[in-house]
């Protein structure tokens, strides 16, 4: 059964078809052909024959008709059984597209990718090779402006470096990321700050919810220019995570337009529904604004 991490990197993928392509370009340098458009394809490498085949994702790059086939397989741990099925999914896409074929693995740890990297005997001379990218070649980025272009890679960053020794390194790369998914939908800016939580060591964790942005020094124009949003929208998200969480306790699971007002409230709104949920008797009570008093 998959784990939750080879799930959680899965959907990073799924949330941004390119992200595939990005790596090996400006990861691998593997030369891409042009195209104008990535999709997700169907992960399902079956032949016509009765063996099944399923990959973890599959990416087309497209023009017009496809020109790359991508596949991406998270590995977590070694499997010796991938030596003969990695090829049989290149071939087996590469026949059904008519296209050439990248295997892409995304190793867990440095040690997986280095026994994903070695050359698979196909017999008659013939060897197989998939690109490999493990946490320590994944780009390390540090910068809020140029996390916000690419979130998803940003939280691949985050899940890379979480645990480098560098707790610092660790700590910005974290909160780059988080500054990108602050301009995401609610759910996946959600989604995306429980994997950066997850990913960061005990120590980095410690440091990342202690952090104040304002002592950290911002390379680009562009963080710089919006320092002040991302601050205030970084202090309305947690304030609101906290009230969700308190009206969970107290009144359940509130529907999705409760949410969407806590997620678009004001920081004094949020403070005011704090207060009148510890009295309220129910969700609708604590986040309606009461009406003002009447003079005597």
């Amino acid at each position: 059964m998959p784990s939750q991490l080879h799930e959680v990197l899965l959907q990073l993928f799924r949330n941004r078809p390119a992200l595939a392509p990005q790596l090996l370009r400006d990861a691998l340098h593997v030369e891409l052909p042009s195209h104008t458009d990535v999709r997700i394809e169907s992960a399902d490498l079956t032949d016509i024959q009765p063996a099944e085949y399923r990959a973890d994702l599959v990416a087309l790059l497209l023009r017009q008709t496809p020109v790359l086939g991508i596949v991406v397989e998270v590995q977590l741990s070694t499997d010796e059984r991938k030596s003969f099925v990695w090829p049989a999914y290149v071939a087996n896409l590469r026949a059904r597209h008519k296209c050439p074929v990248h295997l892409l693995v995304i190793a867990g740890n440095d040690a997986v990718a280095r026994w994903a990297a070695k050359p698979i005997d196909l017999g008659g001379n013939n060897q197989f090779a998939p690109w490999v990218l493990g946490p320590a070649g994944v780009p390390e980025i540090t910068d809020p402006a140029a996390a916000q272009t690419v979130p998803e890679l940003a939280v691949l960053s985050a899940i890379a470096h979480g645990h480098d020794v560098n707790i610092d390194k660790s700590v910005q790369i974290a909160f780059a990321a988080q500054f990108a998914s602050l301009g995401l939908d609610v759910d996946r800016s959600k989604m995306y700050f429980d994997f950066i939580m997850a990913s960061l060591s005990e120590a980095a964790r410690g440091k990342f919810e202690n952090m104040q942005p304002a002592n950290y020094v911002y390379q680009s124009d562009f963080a710089k220019r919006y320092v002040a949003q991302g601050e205030a929208l970084g202090e309305a998200k947690g304030r609101a995570d906290l009230v969700l969480r308190q009206l969970t306790l107290r009144f359940g699971p509130p529907g999705d337009a409760v949410q969407r007002q806590i997620a678009q409230a004001s920081i004094s709104e949020l403070n005011d529904i704090g207060e009148r949920l510890l009295t309220a008797s129910t969700i609708q009570e604590a986040i309606e604004r009461g009406s003002p008093e009447q003079p005597g």
